[in-house]
């Protein structure tokens, strides 16, 4: 027969081993509350939207360290002109806009643009020189393009140029070509007759 010292020793047991179980159980969630914020499901590509990279890149390079403020425009077919007062399109985005030297922690200078697709029609491409602090002319600018004919596949230039611009608010048009349905260039439609791709009501400073 039992005693009531045995019952009691008993029951004690019971709260300890019954607090250690829920004690270990508070621990396990915990842990993965604090770990839910740091799991990240694998992101599936979307269908239909493009790789890093751009499926065509328009690349301006003019000598580094100088204060020249070289401003890139562009446009694709059925869109409108993108560059610094406007850099983001329906197809194109200009990725930097390059001031000079002014806030640049690099002496480097270029400015570029990618693209989302490569809808087939005419590409213009112009250079403007917005601002010359440096008082360096003329300035020789360095033009490349380069496009992606398949989605998996590395860009590759197509078409490259140099062009010197002398005076401050100069615009140039540096290429102007069409691609077709496969993102190759339409023979015979490289040009670079002029178009201006500034904003009606730009004003070019004096």
């Amino acid at each position: 027969m039992l005693e009531p010292d045995d019952l009691l020793g008993e029951e004690a047991s019971g709260v300890v081993f019954r607090d250690t179980v829920m004690l270990a159980l508070l621990g396990f969630v915990a842990m993965v509350v604090l770990l839910l914020p740091h799991l990240q499901p694998k992101v599936e590509a979307k269908e239909g939207t493009a790789p890093a990279g751009g499926n065509v890149i328009v690349e301006i390079h003019w000598p580094d360290g100088i204060n020249t403020d070289v401003d890139l425009w562009v446009q694709a077919p059925n869109d409108i002109p993108v560059g610094f007062a406007n850099p983001d399109g329906r197809v194109f985005n200009l990725l930097r806009d390059d001031l000079g030297t002014m806030g640049d922690t690099t002496p480097y200078n270029y400015e570029l643009s990618y693209s989302r697709g490569r809808p087939a029609g005419e590409y213009t491409i112009n250079l403007h020189l917005y601002r010359n602090l440096g008082g360096v002319l003329p300035i020789p600018i360095t033009v490349a393009v380069s496009a992606r004919r398949d989605e998996d596949e590395s860009a590759r230039q197509i078409l490259a140029t140099d062009i010197v611009l002398d005076r401050r608010n100069q615009e140039i048009t540096a290429l102007r070509f069409t691609l077709d349905g496969a993102g190759g260039v339409v023979p015979g439609s490289i040009n670079a007759i002029y178009r201006s791709l500034l904003w009606p009501g730009f004003e070019k400073r004096s």
